[in-house]
């Protein structure tokens, strides 16, 4: 496997950027919650068991719930506290139940050929506790799919620490600019093939927190694969 060099982005500069592109810009986090989920879907060939946690990466599966439930490719929505949403990620859970999307409560995977992972996102940084460790380990021990959403549940975004559990995606779709965990320690390892896909963060943001980042980056294409796996 081989990389490519695109810069990548701390856990703390996806907050800054995320802010920045709301209050500078006028581009919402709703609007980018909607981006990435439609990237997340177009990854899920086949029926799809959504698995989400309480944050903002809650959200992006959430909206590819929705996606998925237009295409008919939709087997499941487990959410480990849907109570716990807040602001756009909560909007998120408000469209799908109007849709008469059921969100479960418990882990349902139903034989499903694809599992997205939108347990944690960029913010960890201790081992997975209680009913996340217990999914994690459940989604391991299935045989479908797994796809997760910017970097694998119980990956440190930064290190590349893998905490103990952690989610092992065949794919991880990482959102706007890589993790630079996805790229040393663990997270070669527990990634599988890696995808950088263009949720509409504008450039202009990445520069406003220091980092560079080639205009033509999705210039032939709004995502594309940085590494590919073994498995």
């Amino acid at each position: 496997m081989s990389f490519s060099a695109p810069p990548t982005l701390t856990s703390r500069q996806v907050a800054e950027v995320d802010r920045l592109a709301q209050e500078r810009f006028g581009i919402s986090v709703e609007w980018l919650m909607e981006a990435a989920g439609w990237q997340i879907a177009r990854f899920c060939e086949g029926r799809t068991a959504v698995v989400c946690g309480v944050g903002n990466n809650a959200g992006d599966g959430l909206a590819a719930a929705r996606h998925l439930h237009r295409w008919g490719r939709l087997s499941s929505v487990s959410c480990a506290d849907a109570n716990r949403l807040r602001g756009a990620a909560a909007l998120e859970r408000d469209a799908l139940r109007r849709l008469g999307v059921d969100i479960a409560d418990e882990l349902r995977l139903d034989g499903a050929e694809v599992v997205v992972d939108a347990l944690f996102g960029t913010g960890l940084s201790r081992a997975p506790e209680g009913k996340f460790a217990a999914w994690i380990e459940a989604i391991n021990g299935s045989p479908s799919r797994v796809i997760a959403i910017d970097v694998p549940s119980g990956l440190d975004a930064d290190t590349g620490d893998a905490y103990s559990p952690c989610v092992r995606a065949n794919t991880t779709v990482t959102l706007g600019l890589a993790k630079p965990g996805l790229l040393k320690g663990d997270g070669p390892t527990m990634s599988g093939d890696l995808w950088l896909a263009d949720i509409g963060v504008p450039l202009e943001a990445y520069v406003a927190v220091g980092i560079d980042v080639p205009r033509d980056l999705f210039a032939k294409s709004d995502r594309f694969e940085l590494k590919g796996s073994d498995r």
